[in-house]
């Protein structure tokens, strides 16, 4: 398989973004309605360079008209090298730790390495994160640069990193069997898997081993003896149940795999593995850990998502009406969600709908009082960014303040000045991101079926435009697309229908089906 396109995980629609990045291309994004209102689903998408001459013509036009960078510039890449070849190590000595790293096949920008294991009547939670500010000091090259990128961008054919590979994925990058700087986290849990003791402190760490989630689910499957992934099973089905006793929530949409076989494309849908949800868990633990301390202290940054607003829902109670779903009315949002089943056309419909009330995703700096709205609805809890520094600017600010609050130390200087400016910088990178992605997602759909204009194919509406019913949103199942559809009257919400394409052009980044006749 070369690449993989997912309706994801809502955490990714609501602003959470914990999917692993990947050397071979992976990325998450939101795809706006046709509606032109908030969002409907997420995608996300793994391709390695396929030799085809298309998808190269097509990258390279989206870069020049968004006018991204292609190379670093010299200094900033003299600076990235000299700071890879002299790293700040700390003192302190944990490469005993039998870490891991669970990544998609070929990562090299690796931000995280786990070790999980009982403890007493609960669990401990090792988690190493590279610490990027071994390497880059504030005003520097390097620091200068990420802060104008904001974010690692991901296409089809490459990727555009926040830092320098030679630090993303050389130096800082907990590859195995490498001495690394890292922010230690170890988190302890007690029985139920709610957060009993929070540490976070620098430490040399060195990888055992860089695993892929399809290689661990196989051994866990086949009833592997090694305790972790035990434990790690465990742990992520604890916090699960932690999620749902708190009202938070996720989607199961299903998730879309583009493959690129000598130059041909198609299409399928796949089921996310049980072993991604649970490291998932984890990084969003941790997370929440680095909240927890945050809030304590009243100084630092969170990723926020306010409340459904109360007309949103009243319309999804309506939609599940049309779609014939019954919805009691004992039954909360995060609980009728849980209740809709993936496998049906009709309840993906509901799904789909359900994610129109995640608006206003965003990031709250604050020293010395709280925001006003510090929670993050989709986890029902105060969450922030933590856990990939090498990809995302943030996660290096939010890891140098818990690290001084942890050490019972005043934040350093440069990171608390930077703060209040980050939810701006954030907030244009993450634009930025998600039109370079919805560009590269067209242009690989609109490429898959070119080929195929004025075939049939049978599909479920998914979505109807409130300003006109006659468009709308189909998913098509075999080949499995998700793309605009049009109709000569109103489109027959949840529906099982058939479907002409009549447009895919990977120039426009146009795919387009018409109701067949």
């Amino acid at each position: 398989m070369v690449g993989s396109v997912g309706l994801t995980a809502f955490y990714t629609a609501s602003g959470v973004d914990e999917s692993p990045p990947d050397a071979t291309c992976i990325f998450a994004y939101s795809r706006q309605p046709s509606n032109g209102g908030t969002v409907t689903t997420t995608r996300r998408i793994r391709l390695q360079p396929a030799g085809s001459a298309v998808l190269a013509r097509g990258m390279d036009e989206i870069r020049q008209q968004m006018d991204l960078p292609t190379a670093f510039p010299a200094e900033v890449e003299a600076a990235a090298a000299a700071a890879a070849a002299n790293p700040r190590l700390p003192g302190l000595d944990r490469t005993e730790l039998p870490l891991v790293t669970i990544d998609p096949p070929g990562a090299r920008d690796l931000d995280q390495a786990m070790h999980v294991q009982a403890q007493g009547n609960g669990w401990r939670v090792h988690y190493a994160i590279a610490d990027v500010a071994a390497f880059v000091q504030a005003g520097d090259p390097v620091d200068l640069e990420a802060h104008r990128r904001g974010e690692t961008l991901y296409g089809a054919d490459s990727k555009i990193p926040l830092h320098p590979k030679v630090l993303s994925e050389g130096a800082a990058s907990l590859l195995p069997d490498q001495v690394r700087p890292a922010l230690l986290w170890t988190v302890d849990l007690d029985p139920a898997g709610r957060i009993a003791a929070i540490d976070v402190r620098r430490a040399r760490v060195r990888s055992r081993a860089q695993l892929d989630y399809a290689g661990v689910q196989q051994a866990i499957d086949a009833g592997s003896d090694d305790p972790m992934w035990t434990v790690l099973r465990r742990i992520g089905e604890l916090r699960e149940q932690c999620e749902r006793a708190r009202g938070g929530v996720s989607l199961p949409l299903p998730e879309q795999e583009i493959d690129v076989v000598d130059g041909r494309w198609t299409l399928a849908f796949r089921a996310r593995l049980p072993i991604e949800n649970w490291n998932e868990q984890i990084s969003l633990l941790v997370g929440m850990a680095a909240a927890q301390l945050m809030v304590q202290a009243k100084v630092g940054l969170l990723r926020t998502l306010p409340p459904p607003d109360p007309h949103a829902l009243a319309r999804l109670h309506v939609t599940a009406r049309v779609l014939g779903i019954d919805w009691p009315s004992a039954l909360d949002y995060p609980g009728f969600i849980r209740s809709l089943d993936p496998s049906s056309d009709v309840q993906v419909a509901m799904l789909t709908a359900c994610t129109t009330v995640l608006r206003g995703a965003g990031y709250a700096a604050f020293d010395g009082s709280l925001p006003a709205q510090p929670m993050h609805s989709a986890l029902a809890a105060q969450y922030t960014h933590a856990t990939a520094p090498l990809r995302r600017l943030v996660d290096r600010y939010t890891g140098e303040v818990c690290l001084a609050l942890c050490a019972k130390q005043p934040v350093p200087a440069w990171a608390l000045a930077a703060l209040p400016g980050l939810p701006a910088t954030m907030q244009a990178s993450g634009h930025r991101a998600g039109q370079y992605e919805s560009a590269v997602l067209n242009l690989a759909e609109a490429a898959a079926l070119a080929p195929r204009v004025g075939e049939v194919f049978d599909g479920a509406i998914v979505e109807v435009a409130h300003d006109d019913p006659a468009r709308g949103t189909v998913i098509v199942r075999d080949p499995a697309v998700e793309a605009g559809v049009t109709g000569h009257a109103r489109l027959p919400l949840g529906a099982d229908v058939r479907v002409s394409l009549v447009e895919a052009d990977p120039v426009k980044r146009v795919t387009r089906f018409e109701l067949a006749g």
